[in-house]
């Protein structure tokens, strides 16, 4: 069975490691869940050090300084960064969660696409996915990141 990244073409990929978006903001799109979370600089950067999960008490202040982030970036009209403080926290819950299901967060056994045992995973994680959780949804609910983000699509696609 297939693993769903093992067709990936990095040269149709439509984020680029080598664009600051900060700097070229006509180059993001509004992407489908967490892509371009790990690429899209400088956002990757003034993010990824306060995104931790491995216990409950990390995750919960993780999630509430991403969240404040985002509210951050909302407020300095930079819906590009409000948007990658999103997919963070949406990344913080899917994380978390691959290694509440999974042992060591390892869902595919090897290159054939072979899934090892679900629910062999670390109990405390589901916490730390709950914090993660809350904060995405507030995220995703806030009502003028909907608003800047139907005007992004409208603007840039």
């Amino acid at each position: 069975m297939p693993r769903p990244y093992d067709n990936f073409d990095r040269k149709k990929y439509i984020f680029k490691a080598e664009i600051n978006y900060r700097q070229n903001p006509e180059a993001y799109r509004v992407a489908k869940g967490e892509q371009g979370v790990l690429i899209c600089e400088p956002y990757k950067s003034e993010i990824l050090p306060y995104w931790r999960f491995a216990k409950p008490e990390t995750a919960k202040e993780s999630s509430e300084k991403i969240y404040s982030l985002f509210e951050e970036y909302l407020k300095n009209d930079d819906f590009i960064g409000a948007d990658m403080a999103r997919k963070f926290l949406q990344m913080g819950f899917t994380r978390s969660r691959r290694y509440y299901n999974y042992k060591g967060g390892k869902k595919y056994r090897d290159s054939s696409g072979e899934m090892f045992e679900r629910n062999t995973g670390d109990p405390e994680k589901m916490q730390s996915s709950l914090y993660f959780y809350e904060k995405w949804q507030e995220a995703e609910n806030n009502l003028m990141y909907k608003e800047k983000k139907n005007e992004w699509r409208e603007k840039w696609g």
